[in-house]
């Protein structure tokens, strides 16, 4: 098996997103704290509390991230790639529990305990302020993890982006209560930030799930969709290569490893073989670059031809 070498430069990149998203997440959460402790409001505390679990979810990321990029060892023969399917799984859980907090707190705020929210020009300036750092590190974070097949920075992507959601909507919120001080035929729309609530958190858990199911089947070493019969075409499309045969493929973080049989001319040299063998794993990676390719060669034997009894007289003698 050829281990493909950790390139410093994506590892470097997808640290820099990382590290840049605690640092945002740090910022973000000190100044809601600030800013909620000075005009004793409870909804920016909350807030603050909320920033303070997206600053747990981002330091998991760094550190997937961290340890996903270290070269492989004697106990980690394939790397250290799950860790970061593992953080996206720890993530997902995270994202699925505040949806479910949001959704108990809604139904509480509609039905059972009515709160009123602290309508002020801080808690504009908190929520807008989240919005443009929450948009800036989920765009970062999403722009990382497609390059580099991050699970990690996708879910710390989703993340954030969710916190987009929910700021939009504690703004909507806000502003709608405030129509309905001016506006009293409009007191239904004091109720309006909670059922807004309930839909982003309906859509966030969704969105969860799927990533959380494509987490699920990397850490359960699902093969990628259609990649065994891709594998087995390439193959089969190099000379000499009369068959491709058992194809295993699993993903490891960024990276995915391969084991595959073929069936070559058993007359071949061992360095004609093993010819035969880089240059199958260099069309493989053509199609998956960060694809490891292990090969293995089966002799095909020649067919071997009956050879013609000799013909006995009549006596029994040849």
């Amino acid at each position: 098996m050829t281990v493909q070498a950790i390139d410093p430069t994506a590892e470097k990149e997808k640290n820099h997103a990382a590290l840049t998203s605690v640092i945002a997440a740090v910022g973000l959460t000190t100044f809601k704290i600030i800013v909620g402790v000075l005009t004793g409001s409870l909804g920016i505390l909350a807030e603050a509390a909320h920033s303070g679990l997206d600053l747990v979810a981002a330091l998991v990321t760094l550190f997937a991230v961290k340890v996903s990029g270290r070269a492989p060892d004697a106990e980690h023969t394939y790397g250290h790639g799950k860790v970061e399917n593992f953080s996206a799984l720890i993530e997902t859980l995270l994202l699925l529990a505040t949806s479910a907090w949001i959704i108990y707190e809604a139904i509480q705020r509609l039905f059972f305990n009515p709160v009123a929210v602290d309508v002020s020009v801080w808690a504009f300036l908190v929520m807008a302020t989240s919005i443009v750092i929450d948009a800036t590190r989920s765009r970062v974070l999403y722009r990382a993890a497609r390059k580099h097949n991050s699970q990690a920075l996708e879910a710390d992507a989703l993340h954030f982006s969710t916190d987009i959601w929910s700021s939009s909507v504690v703004i909507l919120g806000l502003i709608l209560v405030k129509i309905s001080e001016i506006s009293p035929q409009l007191a239904f729309l004091h109720s309006a930030d909670a059922v807004a609530a309930m839909g982003v958190a309906v859509i966030v858990i969704f969105v969860s799930m799927q990533l959380g199911i494509r987490t699920v089947q990397a850490l359960l070493d699902k093969a990628p969709d259609g990649s065994e019969a891709k594998i087995k075409e390439i193959a089969e499309s190099v000379e000499g290569v009369t068959d491709c045969h058992q194809v295993r493929v699993r993903p490891s973080g960024p990276m995915m490893f391969a084991d595959i049989h073929v069936r070559l001319d058993g007359t071949l040299s061992v360095a004609a073989a093993h010819e035969k063998t880089l240059l199958i794993q260099k069309k493989v990676r053509d199609v998956y670059p960060m694809m490891d390719v292990s090969v293995h060669t089966e002799p095909i034997k020649p067919v071997e031809v009956p050879r013609e009894k000799p013909e006995q007289k009549a006596d029994g003698n040849i």
